[in-house]
């Protein structure tokens, strides 16, 4: 059971975060203006990482007890490799 709650996190920010990408494409189509489109991309390039970052973090929080400390390094580190090998 205590799995199902990280689990649930997951999913809940997940969807959540689906919800933004299709409302900030409504949006860039209902202003129908390149300059609002942009800004709008921006604000969503910036909540990705830190959805992913969130997610992940709720999952290796779930897997803490059950996976061994150095494979939990490996993927923590995994995570930041992706953060900084999409990062400018």
């Amino acid at each position: 059971m205590p799995e199902q709650v990280y689990l649930r996190g997951m999913v809940f920010i997940r969807v959540l975060s689906g919800m933004m990408e299709l409302t900030g494409a409504l949006l860039m189509w209902r202003f129908a203006r390149l300059d609002i489109a942009v800004r709008i991309n921006g604000v969503l390039g910036f909540v990705g990482p830190l959805v992913l970052t969130t997610t992940m973090a709720i999952g290796i929080a779930g897997l803490a007890g059950r996976v061994p400390s150095s494979k939990l390094l490996f993927i923590g580190m995994g995570v930041l490799l992706i953060l900084f090998g999409t990062s400018r």
